[in-house]
């Protein structure tokens, strides 16, 4: 019996690697044009520096709010060798996104692409200034959706996207790009410990935060006025009420004359729902705290003992940061 050994049409693998390479490269080569190399010096700090990218011809940029945030001072050098002083238009610590503008038109800009349409496995291509080292390019992929990350303010940022794609101090505001040279994400941090393990904001966070602070220069949003943290509910507790879940928030603190106070909120009560939607953790209050509720009346569930209370609530909104 003669064994039958078959063969690989020769130079598919060669075809199949330089097929990625000229996607990458293709992406690469429309995509950093629009790339900036950012540097700021602070008020009371020593100077730093990151990425960015224009989003608009007429000099909207985006990048972090880490790299910005409490700078005296902003100069972008774009790809072309120009260098320009840049101004802020506004920042949100809690998404770590800035929008700057240069004083510049015709410029080269990317588009935000739906991160909702990113999946686990596709090509991954950041561009930024790693060290100070510009027009920098790394490529993967997209090694996983829907992570959270805590964000300077202490909120969970969330719909964070992970990639391989290696990020270094310096990459902070650069995009992340499909190879259609759509901004899939902006690189914002890395796990210093881990391999591979870096994180970008999602596109579609960054399209809503940009509005907003083109709009008002800020991201509005409300608040109640109490330190909490997550504790568990005591299940003799939670099913003499029906209640389904096994967490609360926990208030260790109101804020005088807030909210929290004027609807009789108390150390030691336990918040579970705030206008019926569960609250199992600290995070999970933040989020129910948008901007629409502001001014709004809202009833506020929570256990004081083993006694179930609902009282009204009005957030008010939260003042902004300097």
């Amino acid at each position: 019996m003669v064994a039958r050994i078959s063969y690989e049409a020769p130079g598919t693998d060669e075809a199949l690697i330089d097929a990625y390479s000229t996607a990458v490269s293709g992406a690469v080569a429309a995509a950093h044009p629009a790339v900036v190399h950012i540097e700021v010096q602070g008020n009371n700090a020593p100077g730093g520096s990151g990425s960015g990218f224009f989003i608009s011809p007429d000099g909207y940029l985006l990048t972090n709010s880490h790299v910005v945030h409490g700078a005296r001072e902003m100069r972008v050098f774009l790809a072309d060798g120009r260098k320009l002083s840049a101004t802020l238009i506004g920042d949100d610590p809690d998404t770590d996104l800035a929008v700057l503008r240069v004083s510049a038109d015709d410029l080269a800009h990317l588009r935000l692409a739906d991160s909702d349409a990113v999946r686990p496995g596709q090509i991954a291509i950041a561009i930024g200034s790693p060290m100070g080292f510009q027009q920098t390019v790394t490529a993967g992929i997209v090694s996983g959706l829907g992570r959270s990350l805590r964000g300077a303010s202490g909120r969970l940022i969330d719909n964070v996207i992970q990639t391989d794609a290696a990020l270094n101090p310096g990459n902070s505001g650069g995009p992340l790009v499909n190879t259609r040279s759509e901004v899939i994400g902006v690189n914002t941090a890395i796990i210093r410990p881990a391999q591979g393990i870096c994180f970008a904001i999602a596109s579609n966070t960054a399209r809503w935060v940009v509005a907003w602070l083109i709009k008002d220069g800020r991201i509005r949003r409300s608040f109640i006025g109490l330190a909490g943290q997550n504790v568990p509910l005591i299940r003799k507790v939670s099913r003499y009420h029906h209640i389904a879940q096994e967490t609360g928030v926990l208030v260790a603190g109101v804020e005088p004359v807030s909210p929290a106070e004027r609807a009789g909120l108390r150390e030691g009560d336990i918040v579970i729902a705030l206008d019926g939607s569960p609250t199992i953790a600290v995070d999970g209050l933040h989020k129910l705290l948008t901007a629409d509720r502001i001014g709004e009346r809202a009833i506020v569930t929570f256990l004081r003992g083993v006694e179930l209370r609902r009282h009204a609530i009005i957030p008010l909104e939260m003042p902004g940061r300097k």
